[in-house]
C-alpha cells in the first residue's frame, strides 16, 4: 500500500465560497454563516484513491486578502495543486483569478525530483446555485476553455457548494493530475535506479573479466 501526502492550495478573492466548498468536501456540511477566513485555514481528507494507493490531502484555505500580503510565499509552500475559485454571480472576482494564479506560477513549484515547473491548478466557477435564484449568469464554455489555456489552469467546473454540484469531480480531476505526476516520478526513479544497478554490474563484469 502506497500513502501520498498532497498539500493543496485554495484560493481567491474574498467572500468567492471556499471554505464552504472545503466544509462541504471534507464535511459534507454547508451554511451560509462562515465568518472570514484570516490568515489560514486548515482541513485533512484521506481518500483510498485506488486499491494500493491513499493520498491524504491537506487543504489549505487561504483568506482572500492574503494575496497582498507576505506571508503567501510561507503559505504556498511544497504544495502540489491548487484551486482558484471565483464568485460566478460577482464579475469583479474573476478579475482576481489572473492574479492569484500569476501569485502561484511565482512562488511555488513541483519539487525538482518530478521536474519542476508549475503545479496543477484548476478554476472553480463557484455559486451557481445563486443563478437559478435570478443571479449572474453561466460561464461561457469556450470562453473559459479559452482563458484557461491561455493561463495555464488544467480544467475549470461550474460548482455549488450549497448544491453540493461538481466538487467531488473537481478536486478528483486535480488528484487525478498530481497522482499522475507523482507516478511518473516514481517509474522515473525506478528507471534510473534499474540503470545503476545494471551500470554496477557492468562495471563488476569487466573489473573480474581481466584480459590475461
Amino acid at each position: 500500500m502506497r500513502e501520498y501526502l498532497y498539500k493543496i492550495l485554495v484560493v481567491g478573492d474574498l467572500g468567492t465560497g471556499k471554505t464552504s466548498i472545503i466544509r462541504r468536501y471534507v464535511h459534507n456540511i454547508f451554511s451560509t454563516n462562515y465568518k472570514s477566513t484570516i490568515g489560514v485555514d486548515f482541513a485533512l481528507k484521506v481518500i483510498q484513491w485506488g486499491p494500493d494507493i491513499i493520498v491524504r490531502l491537506q487543504l489549505w484555505d487561504i483568506a482572500g486578502q492574503e494575496r497582498f500580503g507576505n506571508m503567501t510565499r510561507v503559505y504556498y509552500k511544497e504544495a502540489l495543486g491548487a484551486i482558484v475559485v471565483y464568485d460566478i454571480t460577482r464579475p469583479q472576482t474573476f478579475e482576481g483569478v489572473t492574479k492569484w494564479k500569476r501569485d502561484i506560477d511565482a512562488k511555488v513549484a513541483l519539487p525538482e525530483a518530478w521536474g519542476g515547473g508549475q503545479i496543477p491548478v484548476i478554476l472553480l466557477a463557484n455559486k451557481t446555485d445563486l443563478i437559478q435564484e435570478g443571479h449572474g449568469q453561466h460561464a461561457n464554455p469556450a470562453e473559459l476553455d479559452h482563458f484557461c489555456k491561455e493561463n495555464g489552469f488544467i480544467q475549470w467546473f461550474e460548482t455549488s457548494a450549497k448544491d453540493n454540484s461538481n466538487i467531488e469531480e473537481a478536486t478528483r480531476s486535480l488528484i487525478s493530475a498530481i497522482v499522475e505526476l507523482q507516478q511518473e516520478n516514481v517509474n522515473n526513479d525506478n528507471h534510473d535506479e534499474n540503470n545503476v544497478s545494471l551500470d554496477q554490474q557492468y562495471q563488476q563484469q569487466t573489473q573480474n573479466s581481466g584480459c590475461c
